[in-house]
């Protein structure tokens, strides 16, 4: 294999894709300075994708269709298949706008601490804020936390008071558009608590004075008997 070039789309080297949702593309790996029948080999990841007779030799195509999230950062890699280390890889970058999910109701007792979860997926990566009933939220650093990965935007309130009743909305902005996604937070009276001493010791109680009152009775229970 001394000497044998691959290329895919015309690149040499490994290179990166950059794409959109829906549209299929076509990639296309070709064998150089080969002075014989060259078998290729396509790889999605680690996995080796099947081709059909007489789309192996000297030259190969791939089709991926239609292109979807789950595409987005999958290595493609074109290899000769009786020297795998002469190969090209290409990067997917398949670019989408926000698409937003997430839990829309929540109940939530007084005093008890909630968390509003915004699962949102977007390439590139968005900016994303917090919204109460339309207005910017403020943020209390006794209260309010705040979580943000790549894909999720977490809102946490602690020891929530009635004044947190109402619709939260998770507001994410990128270059190719914004989503948002409301959230309807409703704040319950808190539940009165019985204490579990009180309710021993009046179970105590009770099954004391019952046995009291079978000893008590006991020669007539044992003449019925």
């Amino acid at each position: 294999s001394a000497g044998l070039e691959l290329s895919v789309n015309n690149h040499a080297a490994d290179f990166t894709l950059s794409t959109e949702l829906g549209p299929a593309i076509s990639l296309s790996c070709l064998v150089h300075n080969s002075s014989q029948a060259e078998e290729l080999l396509w790889y999605r990841g680690d996995g080796q994708v099947g081709l059909k007779d007489g789309n192996r030799v000297n030259i190969s195509h791939i089709c991926i269709s239609p292109v979807n999230e789950s595409d987005n950062g999958v290595t493609f890699t074109c290899k000769l298949a009786r020297d795998k280390s002469v190969q090209v890889s290409v990067i997917l970058d398949v670019q989408f706008p926000p698409r937003l999910s997430g839990e829309e109701t929540l109940h939530v007792e007084e005093e008890k601490d909630v968390t509003l979860t915004c699962n949102s997926k977007s390439n590139p990566q968005a900016q994303s804020t917090w919204l109460k009933d339309n207005q910017s939220l403020t943020l209390q650093q006794s209260r309010h936390e705040l979580y943000q990965t790549s894909e999720v935007f977490r809102l946490s309130i602690r020891k929530v008071h009635k004044s947190d009743n109402g619709t939260y909305t998770c507001v994410v902005e990128s270059p190719l558009g914004n989503g948002t996604r409301d959230f309807h937070l409703i704040v319950e009276d808190k539940k009165p608590v019985f204490p579990k001493e009180a309710v021993i010791a009046a179970v105590v109680v009770v099954t004391v004075t019952i046995l009291f009152g079978i000893v008590a009775r006991k020669d007539t229970f044992l003449k019925v008997w």
